[in-house]
């Protein structure tokens, strides 16, 4: 599913060792580089106008993901690596592209890949920006700053916990709002941004939710049976499972990380999606009784993906590295498109160091 680029924005199929796909440029080739990653539903067309809001002097770099948009459909995720073949796509996009040294943008499941680039590839980064991004110890299952598992088996986690309707209604293309609980349409416009926000190129942003390649070995990919609460454990393809804590890496290679480029954490003051009460973590609707069988806040409470961030953030400053923390009110998880004149403020102002 090929989606129209704004003006400005030049679409290019390129081929590395690891994957052929469709990557976005904006600026000039000689401009300093900015890899934009996107988030899970979605695909690079959502950072195009960022992209094109660049100052002067910078190129960004923005591709689809495996997985994703017009990445080779035959390309799967091993989940069992967690972001690893995200991190190793994108290094050999620069690689391919001759670039040495980027500033990273990511969003969302983007952002959750950056903690494993900064922790594995950090001289090949002069900046971070992390917007709205997943917990570096995984999407649901966990409890504490410091990501203990609720169980051994990481249930609660992992492509069993999407909503199958929705994965359904993506597959078909659906561009209704017939659904009112699994709708794309009314999914992205009740959780990406808060209401009654409403993008201009609302069409365009729903094409590239529905480009996510879907599949048992897609999204949301398998999942294992469980005796614990909710009765679903990570299985081994695809995304989700790649986010969930069974698979996340050691934070430690983070903290003793010889290069610790500086990071822009920028979140949204109404997020539902990545925060402390998410509507997508089974605790929290554990906890509001709309999953029925919660075992309880001590067993399974909601996971606080803000704080847990912001003390890995904590810990990496204190290792030797920087990072500044910034809300943007009145939005949700996509700030960058509801308040991007505040949102390019804050992002320019890092780029230029």
């Amino acid at each position: 599913m090929t989606i129209p680029t704004l003006p400005g924005i030049s679409a290019k199929t390129i081929t590395t060792p690891r994957l052929t796909t469709r990557v976005l440029f904006s600026g000039s080739e000689d401009g300093a580089a900015v890899l934009f990653i996107h988030g899970n539903a979605s695909s690079a067309t959502y950072w195009e106008e960022t992209m094109l809001a660049l100052p002067a002097g910078f190129r960004g770099i923005a591709p689809d993901l495996r997985g994703y948009g017009d990445a080779d459909r035959s390309a799967k995720i091993d989940a069992t690596r967690g972001t690893g073949d995200f991190c190793d796509d994108l290094i050999a996009l620069l690689d391919h592209l001759g670039v040495q040294q980027a500033h990273v943008a990511g969003h969302s499941m983007g952002g959750a890949i950056i903690w494993q680039l900064l922790a594995e590839h950090g001289a090949r980064f002069l900046s971070a920006t992390l917007v709205a991004p997943g917990s570096p110890f995984g999407f649901g299952g966990s409890k504490d700053v410091n990501g203990t598992p609720n169980y051994p088996d990481y249930a609660g986690s992992g492509g069993g916990i999407v909503n199958p309707v929705f994965t359904q209604l993506m597959a078909a293309g659906d561009r209704g709002t017939d659904n009112p609980q699994a709708s794309p349409r009314i999914v992205m416009n009740s959780f990406y941004w808060k209401p009654p926000f409403k993008p201009a190129r609302e069409e365009e942003l729903l094409s590239s939710l529905l480009s996510e390649h879907v599949g048992s070995e897609q999204y949301p990919g398998d999942f294992t049976p469980s005796a614990n609460w909710p009765n679903v454990a990570p299985g081994v393809w695809g995304p989700i499972n790649a986010l969930s804590p069974k698979y996340a890496m050691d934070i430690n290679k983070l903290y003793n990380s010889s290069h610790k480029p500086r990071v822009l954490w920028v979140r949204g003051s109404h997020d539902q999606i990545v925060g402390d009460q998410s509507l997508f973590d089974f605790g929290t609707l554990g906890a509001l009784g709309a999953v029925p069988g919660w075992p309880g806040a001590e067993i399974y409470p909601p996971q606080p993906m803000v704080g847990q961030v912001r003390a890995v953030l904590e810990k990496y400053q204190a290792a030797g590295g920087h990072y500044s923390e910034a809300v943007i009110e009145d939005t949700g998880h996509t700030p960058y498109i509801e308040k991007p004149e505040e949102f390019n403020r804050l992002f320019h102002t890092h780029l230029k160091g």
